[in-house]
């Protein structure tokens, strides 16, 4: 049963945490530069009287392609604020992708870190878009800092705005084939917010240290955190050190990282020389990330981690597992994303959408107030995910008898080989328990004699290991059929713009000589 806690709309939210601190710092830029409350409702109203002079209405799409600086925050509250759509561009992307979305979503205006103007003019030249353009910096007409000293308001006033409707524009990582563009409204935003404040482990004194992208997860954490009176540090990009360093200098006490910022910490070499005992949270999620790693991380730091799990059509807390539900001699609790929050009621189903029993792999299926609205002009594929007013998230899952789900692995990934189903994920876990290994990304391709066969991309701490060593490996932990026909020892694994391990890129990089030979029968 769903509970809808009816939390404030995040406008409100936003109004509400930038009066109550008017006084107090929020923001920290990497340079130093400090932002209180009322200063950021200086900014934040100023951006939103530029976008309006710029012919802004509400439902107008806004795209962005910035690093993390302090105007991605501006514009990002200023769009909510007028009723418009945030559209972000993810900065490890091309002028290609860019042109996609802008045709896609119909952008009217898009704002552009100035050092990335020639990115953007391609790829409005390649959609053929009509989008009014605003540059970050540089100075000029088009120069949104200079349009901002222009402007006089001081109080932000939002627009009134239906709940239902759109206010972001998410596009996927693309794991799976073309991105598809997730409509996301103020009340599934709202929702989340709430859900961050209600259910997240906050420390009592917040100074979160920002280092995913602002334009994305990162930009999440802002309200939540100015919203208790905290500070928001942020960095301009994730560097191992320079966040170690940041953590001492600032005695950061909460940060939000993905699996492959943990394991770059981790490894990185001077991490015994800083001081992070200030840290109390450490917020995970986005991709999964091995129990091996993550029992490094506890025994590194000590238990605190606290992981949220979600995508983009049911935004970032479907699940949680708290910090103290982290139990380091389970296997089966370190692979959980944790259990649901109460906004989202959770099913696991079979190929018929029947329910299956607890212990057995179902498809994760989610419904409440912070599912999307469906996907951007794909009406047949929003009413395939959404049917029976379900959002089907593609991810496998296993429920154990106290709720606890634990993420087999993406439906489109399971291998079948030889007739035997083989999740990768269990596979990657077994292979990152060895000493040796730093991370492994494991997939199918297909074989005339299997029907397909296993393949791992392994990362190695000792080049000294041998890919029979890896094969025995895992063939005592999981049995011929999971062990990796074909080990690829690799210098590094290929990352989507969202951080998570590029199966794709591996499986299309693999997949001609995988096609040009066969195994020569069984092994």
């Amino acid at each position: 049963m769903v509970t809808d806690r009816r939390f404030e709309h995040l406008n409100d939210l936003l109004v509400r945490a930038l009066r109550t601190h008017s006084g107090k710092t929020l923001v920290v830029e990497s340079d130093g530069t400090t932002w209180t409350g009322a200063q950021l409702e200086v900014a934040i109203a100023r951006c939103a009287a530029v976008l309006d002079g710029l012919g802004l209405r509400s439902g107008d799409r806004v795209a962005l392609l910035s690093g993390n600086r302090i105007e991605v925050l501006f514009v990002q509250q200023a769009v909510a604020a007028l009723g418009g759509v945030f559209v972000p561009l993810h900065p490890l992307g091309s002028p290609a992708d860019f042109a996609h979305i802008l045709d896609d979503a119909a952008a009217t205006h898009v704002v552009v870190d100035g050092a990335r103007i020639d990115e953007i003019t391609e790829a409005v030249e390649i959609a053929g878009s009509s989008a009014q353009v605003l540059r970050i910096g540089g100075g000029g007409a088009d120069d949104l800092r200079v349009l901002m000293a222009a402007e006089t308001a001081t109080v932000l006033e939002p627009r009134p705005s239906d709940l239902e409707a759109i206010c972001r524009i998410v596009y996927t990582g693309g794991t799976t084939g073309v991105p598809k563009a997730s409509q996301v409204s103020f009340r599934s935003m709202s929702t989340m917010y709430g859900i961050q404040l209600a259910d997240w482990q906050w420390p009592d004194e917040i100074r979160n240290l920002l280092v995913a992208p602002l334009s994305h997860a990162g930009g999440v954490n802002f309200v939540p955190t100015i919203a208790q009176g905290g500070t928001l540090y942020v960095q301009q990009n994730f560097d191992a050190g320079e966040f170690l360093a940041a953590v001492e200098r600032h005695r950061i006490t909460c940060a939000l990282l993905v699996p492959t910022m943990i394991s770059a910490i981790l490894d990185h070499p001077h991490l015994s020389k800083h001081d992070t005992s200030s840290l109390a949270t450490v917020f995970y999620g986005a991709s999964p990330i091995s129990p091996q790693r993550l029992r490094d991380a506890i025994a590194r730091f000590g238990p605190i981690f606290f992981q949220f799990y979600g995508q983009a059509e049911a935004p970032t807390t479907v699940c949680v597992m708290r910090r103290e539900e982290h139990d380091v001699t389970s296997d089966a609790r370190m692979a959980s994303c944790g259990r649901p929050v109460a906004e989202a009621e959770v099913r696991l189903v079979d190929h018929d959408d029947v329910e299956v029993p607890d212990g057995q792999p179902g498809e994760l299926c989610v419904r409440g107030p912070l599912l999307m609205s469906g996907y951007l002009n794909l009406p047949e594929d929003t009413a395939q995910a959404m049917r029976g007013g379900w959002v089907h998230t593609g991810d496998v899952a296993v429920r154990d008898p106290d709720g606890f789900l634990r993420i087999v692995d993406r439906a489109k990934d399971l291998v079948i080989t030889g007739g035997f189903n083989v999740y990768p994920r269990s596979v990657e876990d077994a292979l990152e328990e060895h000493p040796a290994v730093a991370a492994a990304s494991v997939f199918g391709v297909p074989d005339d004699y299997w029907g397909e066969i296993l393949v791992a991309a392994v990362e190695v701490r000792d080049p000294g290991v041998t890919v029979d060593d890896l094969k025995a490996h895992v063939r005592a932990r999981k049995g011929s059929v999971q062990t990796p026909k074909r080990i690829d020892i690799v210098e590094s694994i290929p990352l989507t713009q969202v951080g998570k391990r590029d199966k794709k890129a591996l499986r299309r990089a693999f997949i001609e000589q995988a096609q040009a030979t066969t195994t020569g029968g069984p092994r």
